[in-house]
């Protein structure tokens, strides 16, 4: 259905593709797998029609094809649902599922009857049940993911592109796109599927395709390879353990380092916990469960309405970020790109927001040491960037979260590190760099607490384990003791808390 053979793209410094082949059949499943960097973002923006290859050919149904824009794409049948997704919150549901090609009555006026009529029918393919009429931002971020994905069947495409379409969904929600992919292939459509979940890959796809350094490394059917052997493909070598043993080395008699008591917002009740100095304490729960909610209320972003957060001995002023990271609390967000970087800033400008008091004199930051530290930085994050003055927005997903963690890393009074989810949209060498980063920085004596949607993550990482539910921690797990299912019976409130 869709060909593309020796596709080939540059940017100033980066050969993004090197005569890369990719194709589509119907009724497939084709996964794309690479690490951040390795080229599949932009053979998917090739596919879409958002970037024209500098060499190579582009056919659908054999056919030869020169795409302008997305909507000479959508036009043969190509769609993508990007991770990053671009909607309009301002409009409707039905607006955005029909953005630009808005139905007309005889008077030349939108026809609503038929917008919301086939919206709706949309909207139940893949199984959002929300009134076409709701405004998009009123959705959250695993709603309207579904609603690009209803965007996409709207153009009847022959083949859709899905980049990382589960990043930010429940499981329940993820079991129903699955079912919608099924369904879709039976149809004869043909899926292009990237994620960095390599459980995902197996269950749905036919052939799995890796991607390194910008070329095409191998190409395989799902049912000929294992998981360790394409990670060694991914890489170029084998990797290391993914998930680091940790050294437990906190005592858990001495006094708490982080103490939390009745914290309580609009979204989080009556939190208690604490964590000692070296601990890993993660945050488990299914989506709005409130693991961001209380991340961000901890960190003095949310507003409070009772409870106490002592650190060290010290009560930190609720409701305050400054005030928290004054006293040694640091805070990498979940959406990176929105909440925690400023994308049209360097590296080096990103790197030292919260250091730069130290790194000043009578008000003038000291330039010849704040390039050493993010020198250093780079350096042992690994970090891929010609320069600290590149802009951070040109980085993958993995790079740009090194840069978001050294941030706090580079402090040399944190006593905290909160993290929400801090591999999500990560390749499986970049996850593996950060488990051993956050490894080390327990190890250092900072507390950590990691919020993740991803069971496996939290079971490796952490010393214990607090189940979240409606706001509240409903269950407490020892390392030792904790186990994907009884994670999961804790999320979903059955059986006995």
């Amino acid at each position: 259905m869709l060909q593309l053979r020796g596709i080939g793209k540059r940017y100033p410094g980066v050969l993004a593709l090197d005569g890369v082949d990719f194709d589509v059949r119907p009724g497939e499943v084709h996964a794309l797998l690479g690490e951040n960097g390795a080229g599949k973002s932009t053979l998917i923006k090739v596919m879409a029609g958002v970037q024209v290859p500098d060499e190579g050919e582009y056919l659908v149904d054999g056919k030869p094809m020169t795409f302008g824009s997305p909507k000479d794409a959508h036009a043969a049948g190509v769609s993508v649902v990007f991770q990053e997704l671009s909607q309009v919150e301002s409009l409707s549901v039905a607006e955005n599922v029909f953005f630009g090609r808005l139905p007309a009555s005889p008077l030349g006026t939108v026809d609503r009857g038929t917008l919301h009529r086939e919206a709706r029918r949309l909207l139940e393919r893949v199984g959002l049940t929300v009134d076409p009429g709701t405004r998009l931002g009123f959705l959250s971020v695993a709603q309207r993911q579904l609603v690009e994905i209803a965007k996409a069947l709207s153009t009847d495409a022959k083949v859709i592109a899905m980049d990382e379409p589960t990043s930010a969904l429940s499981y329940a929600e993820i079991e129903t796109l699955f079912d919608l992919v099924d369904r879709l292939t039976e149809q004869g459509v043909g899926i292009v599927y990237v994620s960095h979940k390599l459980e995902e890959l197996f269950r749905l796809s036919d052939r799995i395709t890796v991607l390194r350094d910008g070329r095409k490394v191998a190409e395989t059917p799902t049912t000929e390879i294992t998981a360790d052997e394409l990670v060694t493909q991914m890489v170029g070598r084998e990797l290391d353990a993914m998930f680091p043993r940790m050294a437990r080395t906190f005592d858990p008699n001495d006094t708490p380092l982080l103490e939390v008591t009745g914290l309580t917002s609009d979204m989080v009740h009556d939190v208690t916990f604490s964590v000692h100095a070296g601990e890993v304490v993660g945050f488990s729960g299914l989506m709005g469960a409130g693991r961001t909610e209380l991340a961000r209320a901890l960190f003095g972003l949310d507003r409070t309405k009772a409870g106490q957060i002592r650190l060290d001995g010290r009560v930190v002023p609720r409701g305050s970020s400054p005030r928290a990271a004054e006293r040694g609390m640091g805070y990498v967000p979940e959406d990176r790109k929105s909440d925690g970087l400023v994308l049209v800033s360097t590296i080096r400008d990103n790197m030292t927001l919260a250091v730069l008091r130290r790194l000043s004199r009578g008000g003038t930051v000291n330039r010849s040491k704040e390039r050493g530290v993010v020198r250093d930085a780079i350096a042992r994050l690994r970090v891929k960037a010609h320069s600290a003055e590149v802009k951070v927005a040109t980085l993958s997903g993995g790079n740009q979260q090194k840069v978001t963690l050294a941030r706090w890393l580079i402090k040399e009074d944190l006593k905290v590190l909160i993290l929400d989810e801090p591999t999500r949209g990560i390749d499986v060498n970049s996850k593996s760099e950060i488990y051993k980063l956050i490894a080390g920085i327990a190890e250092r004596g900072v507390a950590v607490l990691v919020m993740s949607s991803e069971m496996p993550e939290l079971l490796s990482l952490c010393d214990r384990i607090h189940v979240m539910r409606d706001g509240r921690l409903v269950k407490e797990f020892d390392h030792a003791d904790a186990n994907q299912e009884d994670l999961m019976t804790a999320a979903i409130g059955k059986g006995k808390q």
